[in-house]
């Protein structure tokens, strides 16, 4: 299973959002930080704001700003929200399913069982868990981050986070 686009650029905007609480962040910066188009951040921010979960201004000084606090965001409502399609295997939607093993077959269970653990571990990190803290958002507009600098916005939550040990295991 590969996530969207759109799930993808919803949850940098909120991680975003969520880094920068003390002030509007503007679609334009957002496009420069991570190299996205603005009209498909606006697509995002637009709904998002339907959701409440950004609160948006227009106009010269307007911007955006996360409305709840990133405590209360859970990641796996998130996805739920922006992904259309969970179905992994044909047997998922009994409409459309013309498997001639599914009396009898265990897959669908394994499979139904792997995703309902991908979407616990999804429901317990929140956006705070997931936001970088601003220093770690100083690339320059325009550069993608390194694989190295999204390590650090996409760790696990600090709970949970394995210690590395000095030679990086």
């Amino acid at each position: 299973m590969r996530l969207s686009e759109y799930t993808d650029y919803t949850l940098r905007v909120l991680m975003y959002c969520a880094a920068h609480r003390d002030r509007l962040v503007t679609i334009a910066e957002l496009a420069d930080q991570h190299g996205l188009s603005k009209n498909h951040l606006m697509k995002v921010v637009n709904d998002l704001a339907r959701r409440g979960l950004l609160e948006t201004t227009r106009g010269r000084g307007g911007g955006l700003r996360l409305l709840a606090e990133p405590e209360t965001i859970r990641i796996g409502d998130v996805v739920r929200a922006t992904e259309t399609d969970f179905r992994l295997v044909e047997c998922f939607d009994p409409n459309t399913n013309a498997c001639t093993l599914s009396p009898s077959c265990r897959l669908k269970h394994l499979f139904d069982e792997a995703l309902s653990s991908y979407f616990r571990a999804l429901d317990g990190a929140t956006l705070a868990d997931m936001a970088p803290s601003p220093h770690t958002m100083t690339t320059q507009p325009g550069r993608r981050p390194t694989s190295r600098e999204l390590a650090v916005v996409v760790a696990a939550p600090a709970q949970r986070r394995a210690t590395r040990t000095d030679n990086g295991t």
